[in-house]
C-alpha cells in the first residue's frame, strides 16, 4: 500500500514569515515548566549568560571606580550627649514638665532627635556661628542673588535661613533604642568646619534644653502669680458674701465648715444640743425617783432603807432601847407610878414620836426628789421643743449659709496649695535639672568617610550583580532555544532517542574514528534506540531538522555505518537536492550521477551507488542539482525507486533537507517509514522548532523522535564532565 494513499488531500503548506524563527509557539504556554529557582536551570542560566553577567559587574565596578574618584572628600565629626529623660530632681517644684513613664521614653528619645535635627535649633546654630557672613559656607556667590528691595537686616536674615537650611543638609543625630548617649555628627568637606558645627549644634541644644527649664519655671511662676491673685480676690468675695448672709439672718458660728464637707456650728445648734443633753439627764432623773417613789409610798415609813440607815434615826433609837433597858430594870423594883418609871415612858414616848417624825421627812423628802425632778423634766422640755424649733428655723438659713462657707473653704485650701507650689518653683528657678549633659567634643577628623572606595565598590558590585541578574532573566526570557534534555520531550512533545556531545568541527573526525569515544558512545545509545523503535518491515528512515547545520546529515552517516557494523546491510541516500553534504563529509567529490539521475531514469542504481567506509554501507549521493527539487520529490519516480530498494536493503537512511522554508522535507515525509527529527542544542529556537515538527504531521509524516546534537551540559546547567562520565568507559 502506497504511504500517500493515507493522506488523500493535502493542506497547502504554510507560508512562514521571516520572523516565525524568532516567536515562540502558542504552545509554548501550555507546556509544562520546570520550578522558577531549580538549582540546574540557575546553573544554566549563570553559565549562558556568563558573559553578560561578567560584563554588566565589571563596568559597574569600573563605574563605581570612577566615580570613587570623582567624589570630593567628605568629613564628619562626631559628639556625644547625654540625655536623661527624667532629669535630676534637687529640689521640689523642678518637675514642671510632665512625668515621662517607662512605655513613653523610647517616643522621648524620638522626640529629642527631631528637636536635634529642628530648623529652630539649626537657625540657632547659624546666628552662633554667624554663618551668613563666612562666604566659604553659603558661597561667594550668594551676595549676587540678593534681592532688590531687601535692606542690609532682611538680607542677613535671608542667608541666615540658607545656612540653617545647609546645615540641616549635612546633619545627623542619633540615640539608639538601647541607649541614652546621644551622637551628633555634621559632614563637610572642611573637617575643621565640621567640628566646629558639631560643637556648637552639641551647645545649641544643652543650651536649648536649660532656656526650656528656665522658661517652663517662669511660665509656671507667672501662671501662679495670676491664679493666686485671682484665688484670693475670690475668697475675699466668698468670705464677704458668708458674712453679710450670717449677719442679716443671725447666724452666730462657733466652728466653720470643714474641708471634708462637714457644716459649720452655730450658737442655735450648739444650744439645742446642750439642752437637749441636759433633758436626756432630767428625764432620766425623774423616771429614776417616780420609781423609787412608787417602790415606797406603800410601805411603813419604819421599813424604809433610807430610814433604816439614816444616823439621826438609829441614833434616836439606841437611845430608845437604853431608856426601856432602864425602865425594865426599874419595874423590877417599882410599880409604873414610880416618877423615874413615868418620867422614863415620857422620855420613851418623845424619843419615838421624833423617830415617827424623822421617818415621815425621810419619806416625804423622797417624793420631794420625785416632784421636783418632774418639774424639770417639764421645764426642760417646753426649752426643747423651743430650742428645737428655733434650729430647725436657722437650718433653712443655713443651707445658703453652709454653701458659701464651703466656697469659701475651697478657695481657702486652693490659694494655700497655690502659694505652697508657687513657692517650690520659686526656689526651683535657678536649678538645673541636668537632663541633658555633654560627654565627648567633637574632634577634627583626619580622615574622609566618602567617598569610601570599598563601600562604593560593594555597592556597585550589588548594583552590578542585580543589573546583571535583570539582564540575563530578560535575555532568557526572550530567548527560547531548546537547551537540555527535558526541553525537548517537554516542549517537543516527541520522545528522545538520544543526544550527542559537542564536538568541534576541526575534531569531528578524530573524534567519529574512536570507537569508545564520547561522540561514538552516543551515536551507539541512539543506534539502538532506533532499531528498537523500528520494525524490520519498516526500514526506510529520513533524517531532518529544522535548520541547516544542526547535525542531521552527520548524524545520519554515523548511523548508517552503525548499521552496516552490525551486518545489516545499509543504504545511505543524500536527499538534500538543494545543499548535499554525504559526498563532502565522505571526503568524496560530488558524482556524476546521483540520486536525480537514478530517479529520472538517466543513470541505473548500481552504476550511481558508491561504497561506503563500511562493505554493507552503499551511499547514493547528490550528482547535479536538479532546478526543480519539489518536483523530482513529489513525482512517482521517488516512491517507485524506494519501494523497489527496499526488498534488497536491510535499512535505508536518508539525510533530507531542513524543514523551514522548504518544501523538500515534508515531501519526502509521506514515502518513509519514520522521520528521525535532529535539533542542534541551543540554537533552534522552540517556536521553530515546534513549528517544523507541526508541519512534518501535518503531511502524515512518522516522526518517531528527537536526536539532540551538539549538547553542551554546561549550557543545559549539568556538571562539566556530566556527557563524559555518562559515556565514556573507565579503567577498572
Amino acid at each position: 500500500m502506497n504511504e500517500t494513499s493515507a493522506v488523500p488531500s493535502q493542506a497547502p503548506e504554510p507560508v512562514n514569515a521571516w520572523y516565525d524563527r524568532y516567536l515562540p509557539s502558542p504552545e509554548a504556554s501550555t507546556q509544562e515548566r520546570r520550578p522558577l529557582f531549580d538549582v540546574t536551570a540557575l546553573r544554566g542560566l549563570l553559565f549562558r549568560q556568563r558573559w553578560t553577567i561578567g560584563g554588566t559587574v565589571l563596568l559597574a565596578l569600573v563605574a563605581g571606580l570612577i566615580l570613587t574618584m570623582l567624589q570630593q572628600p567628605v568629613y564628619q565629626a562626631d559628639t556625644t550627649l547625654r540625655v536623661e529623660p527624667r532629669g535630676l530632681y534637687v529640689v521640689e517644684g523642678q518637675d514642671v514638665a510632665p512625668q515621662i513613664y517607662n512605655n513613653e521614653i523610647s517616643s522621648y528619645m524620638a522626640t529629642q532627635v527631631g528637636v536635634i535635627e529642628s530648623y529652630n535649633l539649626a537657625l540657632v546654630v547659624a546666628q552662633n556661628l554667624n554663618l551668613a557672613e563666612r562666604p566659604g559656607f553659603i558661597g561667594e556667590e550668594a551676595d549676587s542673588g540678593r534681592p532688590n528691595g531687601r535692606s542690609d537686616e532682611q538680607w542677613l536674615e535671608d542667608k541666615t535661613a540658607i545656612a540653617a537650611s545647609m546645615l540641616k543638609g549635612g546633619l545627623t543625630a542619633d540615640i539608639p533604642y538601647d541607649s541614652r548617649i546621644a551622637t551628633i555628627s555634621y559632614q563637610s568637606e572642611d573637617p575643621a568646619l565640621a567640628a566646629e558645627i558639631a560643637n556648637a549644634y552639641a551647645e545649641a541644644y544643652v543650651s536649648s534644653d536649660a532656656r526650656r527649664n528656665v522658661d517652663s519655671n517662669e511660665y509656671a511662676r507667672t501662671y501662679l502669680q495670676e491664679q493666686i491673685a485671682d484665688v484670693r480676690a475670690q475668697l475675699q468675695d466668698a468670705e464677704k458674701a458668708a458674712n453679710a448672709y450670717a449677719r442679716s439672718n443671725g447666724i452666730v458660728t462657733q466652728k466653720p465648715a470643714s474641708e471634708d464637707g462637714e457644716a459649720a456650728t452655730t450658737t442655735t445648734a450648739a444650744n439645742l444640743t446642750s439642752i437637749n443633753e441636759t433633758a436626756s439627764a432630767a428625764r432620766a432623773k425623774r423616771i429614776a425617783a417616780q420609781q423609787r417613789w412608787r417602790a415606797i409610798s406603800s410601805m411603813p415609813a419604819a421599813q424604809l432603807p433610807e430610814v433604816q440607815n439614816n444616823v439621826v434615826v438609829q441614833n434616836l433609837q439606841n437611845t430608845r432601847a437604853r431608856l426601856i433597858g432602864e425602865r425594865t430594870n426599874l419595874q423590877q423594883r417599882y410599880n409604873d407610878q414610880y416618877p423615874s418609871i413615868v418620867e422614863i415612858n415620857a422620855q420613851i414616848s418623845e424619843v419615838e414620836r421624833q423617830i415617827e417624825n424623822a421617818s415621815a421627812d425621810i419619806k416625804a423628802s423622797i417624793r420631794s426628789d420625785f416632784v421636783i425632778a418632774r418639774e424639770q423634766e417639764r421645764a426642760l422640755t417646753r426649752e426643747l421643743r423651743s430650742v428645737t424649733q428655733a434650729t430647725l428655723n436657722e437650718q433653712d438659713r443655713q443651707v445658703q449659709f453652709s454653701v458659701l462657707e464651703r466656697e469659701a473653704g475651697a478657695l481657702r485650701s486652693q490659694l494655700a496649695e497655690l502659694l505652697e507650689r508657687f513657692n517650690s518653683i520659686s526656689t526651683a528657678a535657678n536649678v538645673q535639672s541636668g537632663s541633658i549633659t555633654r560627654l565627648d567634643p567633637a574632634l577634627v577628623p583626619s580622615s574622609p568617610i566618602s567617598p569610601n572606595l570599598m563601600r562604593n565598590l560593594l555597592i556597585a558590585l550589588v548594583s552590578g550583580l542585580a543589573l546583571a541578574g535583570g539582564l540575563a532573566v530578560i535575555r532568557e526570557t526572550f530567548d527560547d532555544r531548546l537547551r537540555s534534555l527535558d526541553d525537548v520531550e517537554t516542549k517537543v512533545g516527541l520522545p528522545l532517542f538520544g543526544h550527542t556531545p559537542f564536538v568541534d568541527e576541526a575534531k569531528i573526525h578524530e573524534e567519529g574514528s574512536e570507537q569508545h569515544g564520547a561522540l561514538m558512545e552516543a551515536y551507539a545509545s541512539i543506534q539502538s534506540t532506533l532499531d528498537y523503535a523500528m520494525s524490520r518491515d519498516k526500514n526506510v528512515l529520513q533524517f531532518t531538522s529544522a535548520q541547516p547545520g544542526e547535525g542531521k546529515s552527520t548524524s545520519a552517516l554515523i548511523l548508517a555505518e552503525m548499521f552496516a557494523r552490525l551486518g545489516r546491510k545499509t543504504l545511505l541516500i543524500d536527499g538534500d537536492l538543494r545543499k548535499p553534504s554525504i559526498a563532502k563529509l565522505l571526503g568524496s567529490k560530488p558524482p556524476e550521477a546521483g540520486l536525480v539521475e537514478v530517479l529520472l531514469g538517466h543513470s541505473d542504481f548500481e552504476t550511481a551507488v558508491v561504497n561506503g567506509p563500511h562493505e554493507n554501507l552503499d551511499v547514493l549521493a547528490v550528482g547535479a542539482l536538479p532546478p526543480n527539487p519539489v518536483e523530482t520529490l513529489s513525482s512517482d519516480y521517488l516512491a517507485n525507486f524506494l519501494a523497489k530498494q527496499r526488498q534488497d536493503y536491510s535499512i535505508i537512511l536518508i539525510d533530507s533537507s531542513p524543514v523551514m522554508g522548504i518544501a523538500d522535507a515534508p515531501l519526502l515525509a509521506k514515502h518513509v517509514d519514520g522521520t528521525v527529527f535532529i535539533l542542534e542544542a541551543n540554537k533552534v529556537q522552540f517556536g521553530q522548532a515546534k513549528a517544523a515538527v507541526k508541519r512534518l504531521q501535518g503531511v502524515g509524516a512518522n516522526v518517531l523522535g528527537v536526536v539532540l546534537t551538539k549538547y553542551r551540559a554546561l549550557t543545559a546547567g549539568q556538571s562539566y564532565d556530566y556527557q563524559y562520565r555518562y559515556y565514556q568507559y573507565e579503567d577498572k
